[in-house]
């Protein structure tokens, strides 16, 4: 099972403000897509699906960009790729399943729901190493 492109690209931002969630100023998407040679135009797309969910807030004018809307402890990468990533139940594809396909129907079922369980465990937190995350005393 493979994540596509925009949910990794989302993975890599998200984790990019968790480092800087500590910092006053907001982070500018053009430092994220240099960094990690992120597409501005894709990059901008996703950072929009993320503002819709409620995991970024935005700043604008000329000192604006993007912050985390909730502290990295409280958003998994299941959060993230909920948004960008279908991981809802698995269509059914035929009217009158058979039963291998039933049988394989539920295979795909527990693929999806284990998929959740597991990316639920990784909180932005603890994929960011200590010596990136920015520490400001105000």
């Amino acid at each position: 099972m493979l994540v596509t492109a925009s949910g990794e690209y989302a993975c890599l931002a998200m984790m990019e403000l968790a480092a800087r969630y500590n910092d006053p100023k907001p982070v500018r998407l053009i430092e994220v897509c240099e960094k990690h040679l992120i597409p501005q135009s894709f990059l901008v797309q996703i950072m929009l699906q993320m503002k819709a969910s409620g995991l970024v807030q935005t700043t604008r004018g000329s000192a604006g960009g993007y912050q985390l809307a909730r502290p990295p402890e409280q958003i998994t990468l299941a959060d993230i790729l909920g948004v960008l990533d279908r991981m809802d139940e698995p269509e059914v594809r035929t009217s009158a399943p058979s039963s291998m396909s039933r049988r394989l129907q539920r295979v795909w079922k527990g693929l999806a729901e284990n998929r959740m369980v597991y990316l639920e465990q990784f909180k932005l937190s603890d994929l960011i190493p200590q010596s990136l995350v920015i520490d400001y005393v105000i």
